[in-house]
């Protein structure tokens, strides 16, 4: 009897604890925190914030970092997007977005029969739109930065000429583009060697880069020595970058999209990121529904998603694009009346196909090798910024004489209409290619409020997941009662209007599930990739303390103190 009541007892306190909540918790931090997608970088930015330094000034360091230890997506031969709240709740956004070249023209892409010339668009010279990314965070530095540039600087400068150690995937990512490398590079570059895990990385050529610049400022790269270098560099591989467009590009200052969710107050980027405006439009039209109740990653909430996302990613094909060329008419396209509409035929019972959604009709009276970083200083002033170079290392073109990759952005505009880029997202007329427009994005970084203080900064890589990504880790938080790491750890699925299909990351839905949504109508594919976007986030607990959410999806570590 007693060995009976020893095994019933036994098999409770097992069931107990089964079933039993664990919660699971990032790094808990009491004043500030950087996270971002390398180790490095997020230290070189938390160390800018404990010398003093505000938001601004490690938004410069670790943007900077990342283009030294994360060649695959950091950049300064790239562009991105920054979002930004102080610590007086004032708000707004930077476009460090790339241009088109002054010579670009609609067709540039198409042979005499208009149809598409293979890899044009996405590897080589022409494929390179005109970066933004010192323009960027020498705007940031200027309007809010506190500490001299030199300061921010030469950490970065020292991690380049010291080396960066090779990490598990860092090893398997610089492999995977060997071929693509020997294809474009007319000669052997540093990353054509066969890098190991633990191997060091030095890059002196890009440290001495980041020294002319940080010596001369903004105008080394766009107009000085570096300047004449790249332009050079481009052409003789048979790109249309001129120093004439390296000196006329700005970064502009932005509105930002901000829009509510119940309690919640959301602050994202407006176009030529479609982030803010796809975001707002899918949080609106799920808002009616309970998904509090439903649960997480239940049948019906991903029905929900799915349905909303279809349909503004049907809008964002048509209606986004460069503001500076296009009119977008972004109220119309936010209005609750319009956005009730179209969510007026979903229906529990079926899928709806994409094939019967086009864009919606209104009165008018980015890739998966993204990367994105979070901040929240000590003073209380928080950046999410998201930055990139496109596919993975960009064109695959890399200057060894300046020590960096440059983008393949030029492929993020509609080469022709109807035709999905490579990340399958179809484009529209108004994202043609125009000299000196801006191409789209879906780049998301986001902060939110909550009760009128910072909640939450969150932002991910993932191409044409971003958007969507974005959206699950936020109501992880808020609708699922999930800790940060939680909500950044939790499986994902996407849905982009076309292909009309609903993609999950392998092995980490039930079998069940999925055959519930076939059996509705939903195409479940998991065969893109293995993972959907790699997120970045804080979130600012009741005590005031910060936890960081670094994606274990990649080597992303946060950093603070």
């Amino acid at each position: 009897m007693k060995y009976f009541l020893i095994t019933i007892l036994s098999t409770f306190f097992l069931f107990a604890s089964c079933n039993k909540k664990i919660t699971k918790r990032g790094l808990i931090t009491k004043h500030a925190m950087v996270v971002s997608a390398r180790e490095e970088a997020s230290k070189i930015g938390s160390d800018i914030l404990k010398k003093g330094g505000n938001a601004f000034d490690a938004m410069v360091a670790t943007e900077l970092a990342l283009a030294v230890a994360y060649p695959y997506a950091g950049n300064i031969g790239g562009g991105g997007f920054m979002v930004y709240r102080k610590h007086d709740g004032k708000t707004g956004c930077l476009d460090y977005r790339e241009k088109a070249p002054l010579q670009a023209t609609k067709s540039m892409y198409l042979d005499k029969d208009h149809n598409i010339i293979p890899e044009k668009s996405t590897l080589g010279a022409m494929a390179i739109g005109i970066p933004g990314t010192i323009a960027g965070i020498f705007a940031v530095h200027e309007k809010f930065g506190t500490l001299p540039i030199q300061e921010i600087f030469q950490p970065v400068i020292d991690l380049a000429n010291n080396g960066v150690v090779v990490t598990e995937k860092q090893a398997k990512q610089i492999y995977s583009k060997q071929a693509d490398f020997l294809k474009v590079n007319k000669d052997t570059i540093l990353f054509s060697n066969e890098w190991k895990i633990n191997d060091t990385i030095i890059q002196t050529n890009l440290g001495r880069t980041l020294t002319r610049i940080m010596q001369n400022g903004r105008d080394e790269f766009y107009k000085g020595e570096t300047a004449k270098t790249l332009s050079r560099f481009i052409q003789d591989n048979g790109g249309i970058i001129t120093e004439e467009d390296l000196a006329k590009y700005e970064a502009k200052w932005r509105n930002p999209i901000i829009f509510e969710y119940d309690d919640l107050k959301i602050i994202s980027m407006s176009p030529p990121s479609s982030g803010g405006i796809c975001l707002a439009q899918i949080m609106k039209m799920i808002e009616p529904f309970d998904l509090h109740n439903y649960g997480h990653n239940t049948l019906k909430t991903i029905q929900i998603l799915t349905e909303a996302e279809r349909r503004s990613y049907a809008d964002r094909s048509f209606y986004l694009a460069d503001p500076d060329f296009v009119n977008i008419p972004s109220i119309e396209l936010l209005d609750s009346t319009y956005l009730k509409k179209r969510m007026a035929n979903f229906s529990f019972e079926k899928a709806t196909r994409s094939s019967e959604v086009s864009h919606g009709k209104i009165e008018i009276v980015e890739s998966n090798e993204t990367t994105h970083y979070s901040i929240i200083d000590q003073f209380g002033n928080a950046v999410s910024a998201t930055t990139t170079l496109n596919g993975a290392y960009g064109s695959k073109l890399y200057c060894s004489e300046l020590g960096f990759f440059l983008n393949n952005e030029m492929d993020d505009f509609s080469s022709k209409p109807g035709v999905p880029n490579m990340f399958g997202l179809i484009g529209g007329e108004s994202n043609s290619i125009a000299p000196g427009k801006r191409m789209l994005s879906s780049m998301t970084p986001t902060i939110i409020e909550k009760n009128d203080a910072l909640f939450m900064v969150v932002g991910t890589p993932g191409g044409a997941t971003i958007i969507t990504t974005v959206l699950q880790t936020i109501l992880n938080v808020h609708e699922f009662g999930m800790t940060m790491q939680e909500a950044v750890n939790a499986p994902r699925f996407h849905h982009q209007w076309l292909p009309d299909e609903i993609r999950m990351e392998p092995n980490t839905f039930n079998i069940h599930l999925i055959k519930e949504l076939e059996h509705l109508g939903y195409e479940i594919t998991t065969k893109h990739s293995p993972v959907i976007g790699k997120v970045d986030g804080i979130l600012v607990l009741d005590d005031k303390t910060l936890e960081g959410g670094a994606d274990n999806r990649g080597d992303d570590t946060a950093v603070g103190f």
